[in-house]
């Protein structure tokens, strides 16, 4: 094996206290979510006070309304996050133990599923209120990076949603046998991508910068769907193409499939990472086709 980087010590806990014989940790996840979560909330309360970024001088909603809209979408990401992992990667494991599928402390939650969750509830908090519901998938979209960015960090930091075998000099050499099992020769140690800081880079990172350049300085609030769709089609691409060093999902690993593909034919196809994100490109570039026709009628 070529030059590579040992996995640095690094604890999934922030910290863990003892109260009444019972443990209790906060968790490096955990605490992602609530930063992503509070962070794009304040992104999103800084888009809305400027009323000249969006169509007519008029913001979609109040600062007021983004809080009440927080709930609805913190409810959307934790039920269709573990509802879209319990269907798309695991359905015959919870169909035989029904009790753990709202056990989302054990881990297992889906992007695709918290993403369609958050949508569900986006459409009925703006029916209820009256919103319209491009500018909020704008706001929501603008909102989204910062929270996906710390995401993948704390994958990393847990050792978890590793990438294939890799010679490449920045290579991790991941903890545990799972991640040293990849057919190697006795004695020696594997490297992998470190897919979760590809994907923290370019789902968070780029795809955050271009989003908020795009709304606080180019106009493109103003244009109801384009931010929407350039975050739908920017995570697809992303997600689509750090999909072929992602290590597959061993529930689709076979002799006969041993790259995981979910649809293959002659040896070549898709892993379900990348089925599940065709639909988000197409509606993103077809939000983006929108927009722009409407701008210039």
């Amino acid at each position: 094996m070529q030059a590579a980087i040992q996995f640095p010590n690094l604890s999934p806990e922030v910290f863990s206290i003892a109260l009444f014989g019972m443990e209790f940790a906060l968790r490096w996840y955990a605490l992602a979510y609530i930063a992503g979560i509070l962070i794009g909330w304040r992104l999103a309360v800084a888009a809305v006070k400027r009323a000249a970024l969006w169509p007519e001088n008029r913001a979609p909603m109040t600062p007021a309304q983004i809080e009440d809209l927080l709930t609805w979408v913190i409810l959307g990401i934790l039920l269709g996050g573990r509802l879209g992992f319990v269907l798309f990667y695991q359905p015959g494991y919870y169909l035989q133990h029904p009790a753990e599928i709202l056990a989302i402390w054990q881990g297992g939650m889906a992007f695709h599923g918290g993403l369609l969750g958050v949508v569900v509830a986006a459409v009925l908090f703006c029916r209820k209120y009256g919103i319209p519901m491009l500018s909020t998938a704008d706001v929501m979209a603008l909102a989204t990076p910062p929270g996906l960015l710390l995401g993948r960090l704390a994958n990393f930091v847990n050792a978890e949603l590793w990438g294939r075998p890799t010679e490449a000099p920045w290579g991790v050499i991941f903890p545990g046998p799972l991640a040293q099992d990849c057919g190697q020769a006795v004695g020696a140690l594997c490297a992998r991508h470190p897919s979760q800081l590809y994907e923290a880079a370019l789902e968070g990172l780029l795809l955050g910068a271009v989003l908020l350049w795009l709304a606080f300085r180019a106009g493109a609030l103003r244009k109801p769907g384009l931010v929407a769709g350039l975050f739908f089609a920017g995570y697809g691409i992303s997600r689509f193409l750090v999909e072929f060093v992602r290590q597959p999902d061993a529930q689709f690993q076979s002799p006969g499939n041993p790259l995981g593909l979910a649809m293959h034919v002659g040896g070549y196809g898709l892993t379900m990472g990348q089925l599940l994100t065709l639909p988000m490109i197409a509606i993103g570039l077809a939000l983006v086709v929108r927009a722009k026709r409407r701008a210039l009628a």
